[in-house]
């Protein structure tokens, strides 16, 4: 079941047309890719779930229904530009706008102690903003939008401006959100982050949608047929029985034994190249080389720009 379906979006601000006919489905219980170059259209189609503007065309259902104004407190939203006011102590901040989402002052404090002792930041609730790092900051705007428990979370670039240690904390975080039953939408150009996290993607690139899937399927999609084959044998005898009918892209000794990527035609040819080396080498390691969603990003926005 979808959580999220979007269905004919189009959005324009005057002469720039934002969003072009977007389908987006969103799985209910899912972590949600939303990908593309800046200036795609993926914050705009944000801000419409969000109610901060409106589709000039379209439609967007919420849990079967149409998405109103009402179940924006049932989304939680952490924009790319975080905005809180420095002048402000910590505590009280969270504390407004954790009612703001409709929580009481008495389970917004409850709720605020556990997560700040949780992120080890109890310490800063006296502080204010400004006295924060840029990290901290971040924290404190996490722990706000998910506060509420909104059974839709949108992330933008969550992890800017973050070090390894508290990137992989809030990665942690949203995995264990998603088991606690929300669905997140995933906004980033950190494709590494994709291939961790996400269960289906769209890619959109100049106001249309041009790639979406699980994906896995994507990057099956985009493969190329090559295989890397982990072998013990003669490197030259393992040359001369590929004997042109596979390109040798590169081969590299590795304690005792040799790593050889090779490019096949057509994926049909796997059990053939492995039965034509069974006689003559033992084979340790046979792999098909699947590319990485950094490599799908670029191919098919290089693809969909050749193609306008």
């Amino acid at each position: 079941m979808n959580l999220l379906e979007a269905t004919g979006v189009v959005k324009k601000y005057a002469n720039h047309l934002a969003l072009n006919n977007v389908d987006i489905h969103v799985p209910e219980n899912e972590i949600f890719g939303l990908l593309g170059p800046n200036g795609a259209g993926k914050t705009t189609f944000i801000r419409i779930i969000n109610h901060i503007t409106m589709a000039d065309q379209g439609e967007i259902l919420f849990n079967g229904k149409p998405l109103t104004s009402k179940d924006i407190y049932r989304i939680g939203y952490l924009p790319e530009e975080r905005g809180l006011y420095k002048k402000m102590k910590v505590g009280e901040q969270a504390l407004y706008l954790a009612q703001l989402k409709g929580l009481s002052k008495k389970d917004a404090y409850n709720k605020l102690k556990y997560w700040f002792e949780k992120f080890e930041i109890g310490a800063w609730w006296d502080k204010k903003v400004e006295e924060l790092s840029k990290g901290m900051q971040q924290k404190v705007q996490f722990i706000v939008t998910v506060l509420h428990e909104p059974k839709l979370l949108i992330f933008d670039e969550p992890f800017s401006g973050f070090d390894p240690i508290n990137a992989n904390l809030l990665k942690k975080e949203i995995l264990e959100l998603k088991e606690n039953g929300a669905t997140i939408i995933f906004s980033t150009h950190n494709m590494s982050s994709v291939e961790e996290l996400c269960d289906n993607i769209c890619l959109i690139n100049k106001s249309k949608t041009i790639l979406k899937g699980h994906v896995n399927e994507v990057k099956q999609a985009f493969k190329s047929n090559q295989v890397m084959i982990n072998f013990i044998g003669d490197e030259e005898l393992f040359k001369q029985q590929l004997n042109g009918n596979y390109h040798l892209q590169s081969i590299d000794e590795k304690q005792g034994s040799f790593l050889a990527k090779v490019q096949m035609k057509k994926e049909s040819e796997t059990n053939q190249l492995i039965s034509s080396l069974l006689p003559d080498f033992k084979i340790l390691g046979f792999n098909e080389i699947l590319p990485s969603m950094d490599e799908v990003f670029i191919k098919a926005v290089q693809q969909s720009n050749a193609n306008q």
